[in-house]
């Protein structure tokens, strides 16, 4: 009797089309705000905030934008880490020209930028789909990676050819950026720009947009047939999800490394992001969250339980026991669950909906 919503009727379309439509719902919601807002900061030491929390919200955030080019568009994209790149040399060079605009204004005005490239690459995908759209992607990575390396402007001509974050402050004298500011406020500039961020894109894949990106994967020329336009679709799916990862990448170098070389957004980028949202599950906003916790958390827990249990081994075996690790669960998840750990917990919802009845 945990989780029921039976006498929980509805006197409105606007209570019934709400985002957590049973009270339960928006209960747990709840909890899990007043945690990751009031609990973490208060329990968690620096290394956790700066090491694990920060960088999960963010990897979140760019699987969440993948996910709405290829879980609810269907548009197959391995150019996620280089979008992120766009994002992050765009904001050092706005925060290098305009120094006294907000540095969170200036991570927003970033993914600008990046959904310009991505509707810019996703032009392709008017004429070609799958496997080759994927290649078309990978040759954008390149691209990009190219560019960050090989253009000393987007790096203000720095000998290291790195980009070093600058201190920046907001709200008052409060410093954002830098070496000098703290992790909590980090976090908590980050877990505020992803639930509002998270947010509207929740509403958009409700909506007429998200409709229509939904059946463009499902059948393109079957929405073609009934009034859907290829151009705007797809494009819009490319500029949304190159816009989400641009903020992400804006915010992993501002808010997580504190300086970055172009390395930092390779190929092993997009890819840890694509398994990401394929262990989550495709076309589900809870399940970027949920792959961004498994593959981010997973090596630390590796590294921290095998001696543990006796098994002392070097960071490089605990990386590549990781990696082996989600290797054999994206096998597992694609034959058993194709929609990944989003799928098992609306199961396990589902089944605690009618306990303690049998579940069919």
């Amino acid at each position: 009797m945990l989780y029921r919503e039976s006498g929980q009727y509805k006197t409105s379309y606007d209570a019934d089309q709400a985002i957590f439509p049973i009270r339960e719902d928006r209960i747990g919601f709840a909890m899990i705000l007043a945690i990751a807002v009031f609990v973490v900061p208060l329990v968690a030491s620096d290394f956790m905030i700066t090491s694990i929390m920060i960088p999960f919200l963010i990897l979140a955030l760019a699987t969440i934008g993948l996910n709405v080019l290829t879980g609810y568009a269907g548009q197959l994209s391995l150019g996620t880490g280089a979008f992120m790149g766009v994002g992050a040399y765009a904001c050092y060079k706005l925060t290098t020209i305009f120094p006294d605009v907000n540095v969170i204004v200036m991570i927003f005005a970033s993914g600008l930028f990046s959904a310009g490239v991505g509707i810019l690459f996703g032009l392709p995908s008017l004429r070609i789909k799958g496997l080759y759209l994927a290649v078309t992607t990978l040759a954008a990575q390149f691209f990009l990676e190219w560019c960050f390396i090989r253009i000393p402007w987007l790096y203000n001509y720095n000998s290291s050819g790195a980009i070093e974050v600058p201190e920046r402050r907001g709200f008052g004298d409060i410093i954002l950026t830098g070496p000098s500011a703290s992790p909590i406020t980090r976090y908590y500039v980050v877990l505020a720009i992803v639930i509002a961020v998270t947010l509207v894109v929740k509403n958009i894949v409700r909506g007429r947009i998200g409709r229509q990106w939904m059946m463009i994967r499902d059948m393109d020329i079957a929405a073609e047939l009934m009034g859907v336009r290829p151009l705007t679709a797809k494009l819009s799916a490319f500029a949304v999800s190159s816009y989400l990862a641009g903020v992400a990448g804006a915010m992993f170098v501002f808010f997580y490394l504190g300086a970055s070389e172009p390395s930092s957004f390779s190929i092993s980028l997009s890819f840890q992001i694509l398994f990401m949202a394929i262990l989550g599950g495709l076309g589900s906003l809870v399940g970027s969250f949920f792959g961004a916790a498994f593959i981010w958390i997973l090596p630390i827990l590796l590294r921290v339980g095998l001696p543990a249990i006796g098994v002392n081994v070097g960071a490089e075996v605990v990386f590549h026991i990781a990696q082996m690790i989600v290797g054999a669960l994206i096998i597992v998840f694609l034959i058993v669950e194709p929609h990944g750990l989003a799928r098992l917990w609306s199961i396990a919802k589902e089944k605690l909906r009618v306990w303690p009845f049998p579940y069919a």
